[in-house]
């Protein structure tokens, strides 16, 4: 099956789960327009992305993806100290979900830039604070360790770890319904259904992680922020990934997909 064939399933299934969702619980119909919106924008992205910028384009990507993780912090909006949102209009999109993803892919093309990269995304996740991206972060790193046996990404996946909790413990919000704890929510009406999301998220790791033709670091650090991202949305009040209401993360692991599709695997780099 083509790279791009493989991206798409690996967003659509998720995120087409979670529109059935969202649609059998009674949502807000906006809430589906806007994920419905964000996959179609991302599933045409992915059909055309051009090759990964390389050189002086790629240190641009990296450095405004970085940019995009501090703004937050002095733009608002903030709630009871925690600003992880970028101000859209009418839209307010969580910033580690729209750079993170994209970020994992870019580390797995240089490994070896990849432990001061996400040391300075981390230093925003533990600012905002938000253990969700710092999750993500710890297990791209952990992801980018299985690749490369490089000891500097087992260290930093330790220290994200560590930085993690303490973001948990400062910047838990009330949940909010459609968007965070999904499968907490569901599986106490639904059991079925509930399994049948996490199902979904597996395969989309799957897909990323075993199936979908890109250099092994890349992949595994995109796979690894997609299980953080999905852990923090189990075990706290977080975005649940993909299934729950919110372009943020459809955008971000699309626009991550569409670099990774249709690229040939090659020598992981040590």
């Amino acid at each position: 099956m083509p790279g791009r064939a493989i991206a798409m399933l690996a967003l659509a299934i998720p995120v087409l789960a979670g529109l059935a969702y969202l649609y059998a619980f009674d949502a807000p119909r906006s809430y589906l327009a806007v994920n419905a919106a964000a996959l179609a924008i991302a599933i045409a992205w992915i059909a055309s992305a051009p090759r990964p910028p390389r050189g002086i384009a790629r240190q641009i990507v990296i450095a405004v993806l970085l940019l995009l993780l501090f703004v937050p912090l002095l733009t608002g909006p903030s709630l009871s100290g925690v600003a992880r949102w970028l101000p859209l209009g009418p839209f307010q999109l969580h910033a580690g979900m729209l750079a993170i993803p994209l970020l994992a892919v870019l580390a797995g093309d240089a490994p070896e830039d990849a432990p001061l990269l996400l040391s300075i995304a981390l230093l925003a996740a533990f600012i905002q604070p938000d253990m969700a991206s710092g999750a993500a972060l710890m297990l791209a790193a952990v992801g980018l360790h299985e690749a490369t046996r490089d000891w500097r990404h087992g260290l930093f996946a330790i220290v994200a770890f560590i930085a993690s909790i303490v973001a948990a413990m400062r910047g838990e919000l009330p949940a909010e319904p459609f968007v965070e704890r999904v499968i907490y929510s569901v599986a106490r009406t639904e059991p079925l259904a509930a399994v049948g999301l996490l199902m979904a998220l597996v395969a989309s790791f799957y897909l990323i992680v075993a199936a979908l033709p890109a250099r092994e670091p890349s992949r595994k650090a995109l796979a690894g922020g997609l299980f953080g991202f999905a852990f923090a949305g189990l075990v706290s009040n977080y975005p649940s990934v993909l299934i729950g209401y919110g372009a943020s993360p459809i955008l971000g692991f699309g626009l991550a997909l569409g670099l990774l599709a249709g690229r040939p695997r090659q020598a992981n780099s040590h």
